[in-house]
């Protein structure tokens, strides 16, 4: 009887959200449906607020909690575990502190990670303003550069690019950018913020430059699409697919999540990860 197979393996480091429609639930979700082993580190818990807006309540998780989580995963699935499938295949979240952002900055630079996807969450609603611009320039400065591969939106391209966004050209010149700065893949995401009847993602890696499209599925942002995709991404480059295989194949799974999305009691709609099979 010949053993299994043992899976790849990818790891995310996030906030938990409360109501399963984005964070580490989604990443995990999306890892099991690509079919590789999923562990989640978390750096904070976010619940959404209903008596105010449904805006995001933000507790951090204390920092030696998250070093320990970081220490044991590595231990359990590092390079050095002896593990058969090892984990060198890392998505960064929300991470919601510079604190947070220098503890995780250490773990990524002794944990031997060849892929890093870097989903940039530059702005958590609910902090205090002065603190969330310090996280922003923080991820900037000491997580950006060892990023190996980023899934900006739109809002996110834009800062990190600092070119206006309005149509399929800027999107374009604001994936190049940041390519130049970071050296790392860009998933540039339009989405539906961009006019035309097709949601726009512009993939750019120094040499390919392609336009990811799919018909847009509604007006309006779906819960957890941005984090299931760089997720997806995460879970195709553990499989050892090419980055612009995994972006394409997160663009197929991310719109099949859209058109199977899960309503609740909240005014947004949340993307199934397991749509792709409906």
């Amino acid at each position: 009887m010949t053993s299994a197979v043992a899976p790849a393996i990818a790891l995310t480091i996030a906030g938990s959200e409360a109501t399963g429609g984005a964070g580490a639930q989604a990443d995990l979700k999306t890892f099991q449906e690509l079919g590789v082993f999923g562990i989640a580190n978390l750096t904070c818990i976010v619940s959404f607020n209903p008596q105010d807006s449904w805006n995001h309540r933000f507790v951090p998780v204390d920092q030696q909690v998250i070093a320990d989580q970081l220490e044991a995963t590595t231990a359990a699935y590092g390079a050095a575990s002896g593990a058969p499938s090892v984990l060198d295949t890392v998505k960064i979240g929300m991470l919601g502190s510079p604190a947070t952002i220098s503890t995780v900055e250490n773990a990524l630079t002794g944990g031997s990670f060849k892929h890093v996807v870097l989903d940039p969450v530059l702005i958590c609603k609910g902090q205090e303003p002065g603190h969330a611009l310090d996280t922003d320039q923080a991820l900037k400065a000491q997580i950006l550069p060892l990023a190996t591969f980023v899934t900006p939106n739109h809002f996110e391209a834009e800062s990190l690019s600092g070119l206006a966004i309005m149509d399929e050209e800027s999107l374009k010149a604001a994936a190049i950018r940041i390519h130049e700065i970071s050296g790392a893949a860009v998933l540039a995401k339009g989405g539906v913020r961009l006019e035309g009847p097709d949601a726009v993602d512009v993939y750019y890696d120094g040499e390919t430059l392609e336009v990811l499209r799919a018909p847009k599925v509604g007006e309006v942002a779906v819960s957890g699409a941005g984090c299931s995709l760089a997720a997806a991404v995460t879970a195709e480059l553990a499989k050892g697919a090419t980055p612009l295989e995994a972006a394409r194949t997160a663009k197929a799974f991310v719109t099949a999540g859209i058109k199977n999305r899960v309503s609740s009691g909240a005014p947004f709609d949340a993307l199934w990860q397991g749509g792709a099979l409906s």
